[in-house]
């Protein structure tokens, strides 16, 4: 079972992105699970929400604690909480960030795994015009960790977007996913 633990604030679309992720799962006939957890329900609170993605049915319905992927969505909760807790050896760590990620590495003293920056909220400025990370940072994961190929997401905002938000910011959302993917940058 493949597990990632978004790490977000309220209204930054970290449990979107977790969603479109198990769903692109799903059409490549994965078992899947995608959930937030909130504190304070309001904007700019920090929440979590988990994927949970696999080939077999999946039996557990508890927070993921052992991820296999962390992304951060607000890298100023690189402050206030532990993103790396549970992480393994092989783990990898996705950071919203203009910072390279030795820098991420050693301000979080994580020695282990994979760590990744890319500046989401930069690329989103540019392709939508507001800062809304969410859709390049999981371009981003795809790049790290190709859980599903970026056909499938990209159908997957397709489909959830252009009756939504129509044909323009659909494509502006597309592009950012694509321009995450090429833009990261592994340590």
């Amino acid at each position: 079972m493949f597990e990632v633990r978004w790490h977000g604030r309220g209204g930054q679309g970290a449990k979107t992105a977790s969603q479109f992720l198990a769903e692109a799962a799903l059409e490549a006939d994965k078992y899947i699970q995608a959930f937030p957890e909130y504190g304070p329900e309001r904007a700019g609170a920090p929440i979590r929400t988990y994927t949970r993605i696999d080939d077999a049915p999946i039996n557990v319905h508890s927070p993921v604690t052992n991820p296999e992927a962390v992304v951060v969505i607000d890298h100023t909760l690189l402050a206030s909480i532990d993103v790396t807790e549970g992480l393994g050896e092989d783990g990898i760590l996705v950071v919203n960030t203009a910072d390279d990620p030795k820098i991420i590495r050693e301000r979080l003293n994580f020695k282990k795994g994979t760590v990744a920056t890319v500046d989401a909220t930069k690329i989103s400025l540019d392709t939508l015009g507001i800062p809304m990370p969410n859709m390049p940072m999981l371009g981003a994961l795809a790049k790290v960790k190709p859980i599903v190929p970026m056909d499938s997401l990209i159908e997957r905002i397709k489909h959830k977007f252009l009756k939504k938000i129509g044909e323009e910011k659909t494509n502006a959302n597309i592009e950012g996913i694509k321009r995450a993917y090429e833009e990261i940058v592994v340590g």
